[in-house]
């Protein structure tokens, strides 16, 4: 035996089978967490009420630990520590439905987070608290809506796990011109094309299951929330670049961090709140986006 081959007799792995085990065992991972975290959504967005508002003041704080984190720092404590203030008690008021108030207290917690910041990363760290404020109070405020607030989460749900899902097969199988090639490599026309009629597809059936009607309406607004949704995971791509960082923690296995998985949600949440409050008013936006 030369001191080229291994003990065993048999020769290593080439590079090529290597990465492609590596790539099978990484999306074994995804497929897997995503099997746990998936289903956990759902549950709260069927049950409502408090158990809803903690998950995503939870997920929330856990996105908000990530950004400082990534963001922040040397002062990651004291501005993670204001921010986390911030997030719990705006979970407290719109438990009492007080959004207005909530709002307001984020507003006031962007300003002692930016206060306690370097001059240098201060709207970096003070824009943390707002997107983690946002992924707690949008879908919060939609699923408040009792008559079509359960439709209307699902239908996020349906829109942005499936364009996801749709790009990731769609440009692996195809391929072609790279969409962002300086922001995400691996993303292609083909997959952003793919994933956008995937996730049109899985909103109108969902929207068409519970019965609502005006399903070309709904359809085109579910274009929208995909396409934002895209946006909003080449958003946090370029971010994670800017800060030369692969994922945003290693929390979730094969995933990467929270973040990196609701990056593409908290866009589409963000336009849909928008969309239904501009649409239905502030006291029915979970039907302002959903019925046309």
């Amino acid at each position: 035996m030369t001191d080229a081959e291994p003990a065993n007799g048999k020769p290593p792995p080439s590079p090529a089978s290597s990465s492609v085990l590596s790539k099978r065992n990484n999306l074994l991972l995804r497929i897997a967490s995503s099997l746990v975290l998936a289903p956990l959504a759902v549950a709260a967005a069927y049950f409502g009420g408090v158990g809803f508002i903690a998950f995503w003041a939870l997920a929330a704080l856990a996105v908000l630990w990530e950004w400082d984190t990534l963001v922040c720092f040397h002062d990651r404590n004291s501005v993670l520590a204001t921010g986390a203030v911030a997030i719990v008690g705006a979970a407290l008021l719109t438990a009492r439905e007080r959004f207005g108030v909530a709002v307001a207290l984020v507003v006031l917690g962007f300003i002692a987070v930016a206060a306690l910041s370097s001059r240098v990363r201060r709207i970096w760290c003070a824009a943390g608290l707002v997107y983690a404020a946002v992924l707690m109070i949008a879908p919060v405020l939609l699923r408040h809506d009792n008559e079509r607030g359960l439709v209307a989460i699902l239908f996020l749900f349906a829109i942005v796990w499936l364009t996801d899902i749709g790009a990731y097969f769609v440009g692996r199988g195809i391929g072609g011109p790279k969409l962002m090639p300086r922001i995400s490599p691996n993303k292609t026309w083909s997959g952003a094309i793919g994933g956008t009629v995937v996730g049109v597809l899985g909103g109108v059936a969902v929207a068409r299951g519970f019965g609502i009607e005006g399903l070309v309406a709904v359809a085109g607004v579910a274009l929208v929330l995909s396409v934002v949704s895209q946006i909003g995971d080449l958003a946090e791509s370029a971010i994670k670049r800017h800060f030369d960082a692969k994922d945003s923690s290693q929390l979730i296995p094969g995933h990467g961090g929270l973040m990196d998985r609701l990056d593409g949600f908290v866009a589409a949440a963000a336009a849909g709140a928008v969309i239904g409050i501009a649409h239905g008013g502030l006291d029915a936006p979970a039907r302002g986006l959903m019925v046309w």
